[in-house]
């Protein structure tokens, strides 16, 4: 037996409440190692003072290329838990408890001693994120460039719709226009939006804010935002803004107070100075956002006066024009104590807000239920491309990138990720796949298949190109003529299945096939009896695979959705074909 694979810890991602007498746990062992996993549990303080008696099983809900992963489920009525472990790798079995490996089974009846111990499940330690993110389509919209809704209200020196973008054009595009799509948008079956910064800013991005009580006079008012969103919550569509939290810009009242008054000024300690006296220059004697970007300069969010400004913010926004949630920008350069107080003035607002933050990395720390609900999903986003944009990886590593995240964080966590293959940041998608559109299909066709939120960043379901920013945030089309309508209608194809299918939005996701030979990658998700199965076709070769008939809960005959085709059992198994670079959804 590889002891040194095997792992548990009474916390995080390996010991977690899911609701009041439940507790979900993980125990880590080397791939293939462990034939048999229990777990033995009871009450930190049982009537009859016997040591723990109750025995469950762990299942094998997950392996990578190194470790397996066991889950069990236990339930109490006193929500009180002490428990170790029984392991059997076929040649010897051992006890673990939170002391070690032990060929004796723990007899202690202490509440302490030996045992590992969940001392109680409060109310505050089950991890709760909005209901509604499971079932959501999100679509982020860079309001500058989405549409021109109102020629009025264009900033000095705009160029013509469609221009290539550069770091200082503007084109025109305001909240209006976001308002005169917004049927465009449901047809095509979203249902949230999630809009970069709409603030005071003399930038295209609104990244360097000055006035964060302020929609920028060229793309509209807090009246015309507060139309927005009411006219998207009418047509069931939520929407989440932008905040820029880590940085401000160089007139934020506060910056210009520090500029003018230097060390004397009251908000000397809102910010980075490096020297008195602060100037704008190359390079900057204060903190930047990133390295050197002078008119980014870094707020001090470990600042109480700079937290009780950015909170009321927060607050303000919520309650004056009724958005449904935050992505923070940035998010992993500000303190952590902010963060919590943040999430507790979002709830207290709006119960059901949705918090996400940029980290593009493992995000553990602000994932344990009292930061952030999730996080932009871009560790999948990197897995998703190296197998099907690259070809770095086979499916089996694909497979085990996958397993790997998810096992960083609770389940709940995993079905709130925000599941974005492209945004502002980077590439367009259609870009890292190089114009190739059957390439493209296969990722989209993962990313709507998944658990967790899709997102698809303006302009990518009908093929707008572009590289890195700016390119990237080039001008919505808008004549049909010029759009590509087989990757719209493909787009509203996955979108119009996942809001069919409960189990593609709320199921248990189990690997069905990892064939490096034919590099196809195949799964099946699962929900209350119903089962959808995924393949997708990495390869130029059609490829054909049995798949038992048990695997599904119709009895004779399946359906292909993705591409309309009826299967029909043959021999307790359905046959199933997937042509070259393409990809099924079986029901």
């Amino acid at each position: 037996m590889n002891r040194a694979a095997i792992f548990h810890m009474a916390g995080r991602a390996y010991a977690y409440p899911i609701d009041m007498n439940t507790l979900k746990l993980r125990l880590k062992a080397a791939r293939g190692d462990l034939k048999d996993v229990k777990v033995i549990y009871g009450s930190r303080y049982p009537l009859d003072g016997k040591p723990p008696s109750f025995v469950k099983n762990m299942d094998l809900a997950a392996s990578d290329d190194l470790f397996d992963y066991f889950t069990a489920a236990i339930e109490m009525e006193d929500n009180r838990f002490r428990y170790y472990f029984y392991l059997n790798d076929g040649l010897d079995e051992i006890w673990y408890t939170e002391k070690g490996f032990t060929y004796k089974k723990p007899q202690t009846s202490s509440a302490y001693g030996e045992y590992f111990q969940y001392p109680v499940i409060n109310e505050g330690d089950i991890f709760s994120a909005p209901d509604w993110v499971q079932g959501a389509v999100f679509y982020e919209i860079f309001p500058e460039r989405f549409y021109n809704g109102n020629k009025d209200n264009d900033p000095e020196g705009v160029q013509q719709w469609g221009g290539k973008p550069d770091r200082y054009s503007f084109f025109g595009g305001d909240l209006e226009g976001i308002i005169k799509k917004l049927d465009y948008l449901a047809g095509l079956g979203i249902n949230a939006l999630y809009l970069t910064p709409v603030f005071l800013s003399p930038s295209n991005h609104k990244y360097n804010i000055d006035d964060y009580y302020r929609i920028d006079p060229a793309f509209g008012s807090k009246k015309v935002i507060k139309r927005l969103v009411e006219k998207a919550h009418q047509l069931g569509i939520r929407v989440i803004l932008d905040a820029v939290f880590n940085h401000c810009g160089i007139n934020f009242f506060a910056f210009q107070d520090l500029l003018e008054k230097g060390a004397a000024s009251k908000y000397r300690n809102w910010f980075f100075v490096k020297e008195y006296p602060v100037k704008i220059q190359v390079p900057p004697n204060y903190s930047t956002f990133a390295s050197g970007v002078i008119d980014m300069p870094r707020l001090n969010t470990s600042n109480p006066e700079v937290q009780d400004y950015f909170l009321k913010v927060a607050q303000y926004w919520l309650e004056e024009i009724d958005i449904d949630g935050w992505r923070l920008d940035v998010a992993d350069e500000v303190d952590h104590n902010f963060w919590r107080k943040f999430r507790e003035t979002v709830k207290k607002s709006k119960a059901d807000a949705y918090i996400v933050g940029e980290v593009w990395h493992n995000s553990e720390e602000w994932l344990q239920g009292d930061q952030f609900d999730a996080i932009m999903n871009y560790p999948l986003a990197g897995a998703v491309l190296d197998f099907l944009a690259y070809n770095n990886i086979g499916p089996g590593e694909f497979n085990n990138r996958l397993v790997r995240n998810w096992m960083l964080y609770h389940d709940r966590v995993n079905y709130s990720m925000l599941n974005l293959l492209d945004s502002h940041d980077t590439r367009r998608l259609i870009n890292f796949f190089s114009g190739k559109k059957e390439l493209m299909k296969l990722a989209v066709l993962f990313q709507f298949t998944y658990p967790g939120a899709p997102m698809i960043y303006y302009g990518d379901e009908i093929g707008l190109s572009g590289g890195n920013d700016p390119d990237c945030r080039r001008c919505m089309v808008w004549n049909k003529d010029e759009q590509d309508t087989d990757l719209y209608k493909y787009y509203k194809k996955l979108i119009s299945l996942r809001h069919r299918f409960i189990s593609l939005r709320r199921g248990d996701f189990h690997p069905l096939i990892i064939d490096e030979i034919k590099n196809t990658y195949g799964f099946v998700r699962r929900y209350k009896g119903e089962s959808v199965v995924v393949i997708i076709n990495n390869s130029p070769q059609a490829q054909e695979y049995r798949l038992k008939g048990d695997l599904f809960s119709c009895k004779n005959e399946i359906c292909d959705h993705l591409n309309d085709i009826v299967l029909r059992k043959d021999e307790d198994a359905y046959k199933v074909m997937i042509p070259e670079f393409s990809g099924v959804i079986l029901q």
